[in-house]
């Protein structure tokens, strides 16, 4: 079984949608998010598409990134955002450039969410072989 551990600034759009789709598409591993800076609540808009889509995140709750992680966890994906990451191992960090939705329209939420199910599918791919 592969621990994966999805990584944003805030832990309240893309990381969680990351382990939404994760998690449903690869039931026999498992994955969490977490964040630099995390905000208090998943986004609202997140869990709409995501709830278009079948998945429901909304008892999802952002939680700070800390270096105990790196322990517990086999794969580290950054969405772009944390350039560079100082508490991930560049050896276990895989850095995805995927646009921050937060504050835009549900339109840009969506395009988000697909290009982050053809990441995490391509993703499941690699490490469950």
């Amino acid at each position: 079984m592969k621990k994966i551990l999805f990584i944003c600034i805030g832990n309240t759009c893309r990381s969680q949608m990351a382990k939404g789709f994760f998690n449903t598409l690869s039931p026999k591993n498992s994955a969490d998010s977490a964040g630099m800076r995390p905000e208090d609540h998943v986004e609202p808009s997140a869990i709409k598409v995501m709830k278009e889509v079948g998945i429901d995140i909304s008892r999802y709750k952002p939680k700070k990134l800390t270096f105990a992680m790196n322990n517990v966890f086999d794969i580290l994906v950054t969405m772009g955002c944390v350039d560079g990451c100082p508490l991930t191992p560049r050896e276990k960090t895989i850095a995805w450039k995927i646009e921050d939705p937060k504050g835009k329209s549900l339109d840009k939420y969506r395009g988000v969410r697909d290009t982050i199910r053809n990441h995490v599918e391509k993703l499941i791919v690699e490490v469950t072989e």
